[in-house]
């Protein structure tokens, strides 16, 4: 098994980030691209953001007055994109 973690939107790139301010989306890929390096190289990413007290789970992670969901899906090593929603000013 590959130690290699990537990510995806789910279902995919229209669904979750259409409609949305592509500035806003670039953040939000920055900041799960940084998870992904970060799960890497061993943390525990299924404790980041808000989610469950024990872990795991889709989690929340706030950006520049916006948040995003995503689940960590360790066995695959693979970071599911789910909902991003933009600041209040930009909807």
């Amino acid at each position: 098994m590959s130690d290699v973690w990537s990510w995806e939107y789910d279902p995919d790139r229209e669904h979750v980030a259409g409609g949305v301010p592509g500035d806003f989306v670039a953040e939000v890929e920055r900041l799960i691209a940084e998870l992904v390096e970060l799960a890497g190289m061993g943390a525990d990413i299924e404790n980041v953001g808000i989610g469950p007290r024990r872990g795991g789970g889709m989690r929340e992670l706030h950006a520049y007055g916006g948040y995003f969901y995503f689940l960590p899906l360790r066995r695959k090593r693979l970071i599911v994109v789910t909902r991003i929603t933009p600041p209040f000013k930009d909807l």
